[in-house]
């Protein structure tokens, strides 16, 4: 969440202003260890921050209860519902403090595609307020309030390039990480709901010729349990995933997340752009396809 000068939008001005770059991320790994007590299920997963990512602008209006928030994206809702408004009413209620604010998302990171938007989003959303609040909350704080919002949001509050996530995400530690892999996001036109994908993790089956085994790498094992449920449902991203480790240029491919987004790692940018050109040849105009890097 690097801070920025840059106003983007019309509406907001500084000095209660702050412009953040809110970045995706990837699961490098991602292992499920079984379901708590609680409902929610046991991971050990490492997030890794991209250079892609939405910005968010905040404005703190100063005293009354009014928030507006708005967005580039039209399908994204501005209800309650939004990790982002849910991100300001959970710090209101731990400070005891209302105000007015005004929120803006630019979106570049689609829904539903296990690229952390929406938490990413959330985290931002998090630091912002309690910056033009004079910082209230400590770090710990923040990341606690983090956790009850979304299993990813405390990963994101962390200012470092990798962060490793265990009990059901909340649990979080800061990874360094020197590597700058070249990637190719590839998301066909569905998202797939993270609920219903841990829902199903427990029942599913493997597909067989299908690769679910870690690929040995020198950042780890690139692995991800919630392929199994996945996979066995939208055929697609299995045979996307083989047709990517097929590639000359792909080094390792994987499902980031709950999907619905395959990722390949290139060993350079250009490879990484020629990768891209293939896969708009293999899956066509309605994919979303995107080149980037680690490194957010």
């Amino acid at each position: 969440m690097t801070l920025s000068t840059k106003d983007f939008h019309p509406l907001l001005s500084p000095p209660f202003q702050m412009t953040f770059h809110s970045p995706a991320k990837i699961n490098l790994w991602l292992r499920i260890l079984g379901k708590r007590e609680d409902g929610f299920h046991e991971v050990h997963t490492r997030l890794c921050r991209l250079a892609l990512g939405d910005t968010v602008a905040v404005e703190h209006l100063g005293a009354g209860t009014s928030v507006r928030l708005t967005c580039s994206e039209p399908a994204v809702p501005l209800d309650e519902s939004n990790l982002a408004m849910k991100a300001l009413r959970a710090f209101e209620r731990r400070t005891g403090r209302t105000s007015s604010w005004r929120i803006h998302l630019e979106k570049k990171i689609p829904a539903g595609a296990g690229l952390g938007g929406g938490s990413g989003n959330a985290a931002t959303v998090l630091k912002a307020c309690n910056e033009l609040t004079g910082s209230p909350l400590t770090l710990a704080e923040l990341i606690e309030l983090g956790g009850q919002i979304g299993s990813d949001v405390p990963c994101f509050q962390l200012d470092t390039p990798a962060a490793d996530g265990a009990g059901r995400g909340e649990q979080v530690t800061p990874v360094d990480f020197p590597w700058q892999l070249p990637l190719v996001l590839i998301k066909p036109p569905f998202p797939i709901p993270t609920p219903w994908a841990y829902k199903r993790w427990a029942d599913s089956q493997e597909i067989p010729g299908v690769l679910y085994t870690p690929q040995i790498c020198p950042w780890g094992e690139m692995v991800n349990d919630l392929e199994r449920p996945v996979f066995e449902k939208h055929r697609l991203l299995p045979s996307l995933k083989m047709w990517l480790l097929e590639q000359a240029e792909t080094r390792a491919a994987l499902m980031s997340g709950s999907g619905s987004t395959m990722f390949a790692v290139a060993e350079t940018a250009a490879q990484a752009a020629t990768l891209a050109e293939k896969a708009r040849e293999r899956v066509g105009e309605t994919a979303w396809i995107q080149t980037t890097q680690t490194g957010g």
